[in-house]
C-alpha cells in the first residue's frame, strides 16, 4: 500500500505519494475540484487507485497542514506573478 512522504528536495517539501512527485494537494484538486473519479486520476497520473485514496485520506486527516500547503502555493504564485 502507498504511503505519504515529505522531503525538502521533492515538491518543496509538500506531502506526496512516496516514490513519486505526485502531491497530495494535486490529487485532491483533481478529484474534488476537477471532478474526476479516483480511477480516472489514477490513470492520468500513472499510479494505483490505492495511491489516490491514500492521498485523499491524508488530505482529510491533515487539514491544517493542507491549508498551509495551499497558502504557500498561493503565495509562491503571487510572488512569481509580481516578478
Amino acid at each position: 500500500m502507498a504511503s505519504i512522504a515529505r522531503s525538502t528536495d521533492v515538491l518543496g517539501g509538500e506531502p506526496r505519494i512516496e516514490g513519486t512527485r505526485i502531491g497530495v494537494l494535486d490529487v485532491y484538486e483533481l478529484v474534488v475540484a476537477g471532478e474526476y473519479s479516483p480511477a480516472d486520476v489514477a490513470d492520468q497520473l500513472d499510479c494505483s487507485i490505492a495511491d489516490v485514496y491514500t492521498a485523499l485520506a491524508y488530505y482529510h486527516e491533515h487539514p491544517e497542514e493542507m491549508r498551509t500547503v495551499r497558502r504557500d502555493r498561493e503565495e509562491m504564485k503571487s510572488k512569481l506573478a509580481d516578478e
